[in-house]
């Protein structure tokens, strides 16, 4: 079924002649967010995901929250280690031994039931809605967003490259390939824009890579969030992320109106 969202952020790009805003700018994060949760979540609603959580079969264990950290990468520890800081004796705090030993492995042990109804509860906590933020900016957002702007790339290079960091990671694992790869192999292909290369040639070659990487592994087969999203802004021009956007992810029609 198809299913077509309405939402509406300001766009900040160029055209008065300023400054083009890259994704530090609160308005193009948002945008960010609605893209990245359209793909992970089916919905442009992100900020209802901190309760989200589930095993979706890929080797990783629970995926959950704002962008899908996981039992099995290590991440979603640092949710959980982030938060007992902040609220000693939290309800998901007596969880901290299974998470550190579940770690590298798909494995509930010591988890299950007890630590999904606690995290979906845990939700409702601004403490802990702050602990997800922090993980996400500190391991994926920042980082990609520094990088991207180190290539020379404008507010959609910088979403593609945080996108790429959320799904993929940094560095290669066990039947998996990094934003470390992924960009290396583009820019063997061609030149991003700090050194002097077109950046709709450059990003278009990182999506080639990006492509490939999913097709490597077992658990992402679904190469429409690249094809069908991301390489439509390309094509398009969209490089500061201007609204309107249009897109479809797994066959659903999404929007992001200006307003």
């Amino acid at each position: 079924m198809t299913v077509s969202v309405l939402s509406g952020c300001s766009s900040a790009g160029s055209a008065a002649g300023g400054p083009e805003a890259g994704l530090d700018d609160p308005a193009k994060k948002e945008i960010a967010m609605q893209l990245v949760s359209s793909a992970e979540n089916s919905s442009l609603d992100w900020k209802a995901q901190y309760k989200y959580i589930e095993d979706i079969g890929d080797g990783r264990g629970y995926t959950a929250g704002i962008i899908g950290f996981c039992s099995g990468t290590g991440d979603m520890l640092k949710v959980v280690e982030r938060y007992a800081a902040a609220r000693p004796g939290n309800p998901l705090a007596r969880f901290l031994p299974a998470l550190r030993a579940v770690r590298g492995s798909d494995a509930h042990d010591g988890l299950g039931r007890p630590f999904t109804e606690a995290w979906a509860e845990a939700a409702a906590d601004p403490a802990f809605r702050s602990a997800q933020d922090a993980e996400r900016d500190r391991s994926y957002f920042d980082p990609a967003v520094a990088r991207a702007e180190t290539d020379g790339l404008g507010a959609l290079g910088q979403f593609i490259y945080y996108d790429a960091y959320v799904m993929h990671g940094y560095g290669d694992t066990d039947g998996t390939v990094g934003f470390r790869t992924i960009r290396r192999e583009a820019i063997a292909a061609t030149a991003p824009p700090a050194r002097g290369g077109d950046e709709a040639a450059y990003l278009n070659a990182f999506l080639d890579a990006r492509v490939a990487a999913i097709r490597k592994e077992p658990s992402h087969s679904d190469t429409s969030r690249i094809e069908t999203a991301q390489r439509v802004f390309v094509r398009e021009g969209r490089f500061g992320l201007e609204t309107p956007l249009r897109w479809r992810v797994y066959g659903d029609r999404y929007r992001i109106d200006a307003r």
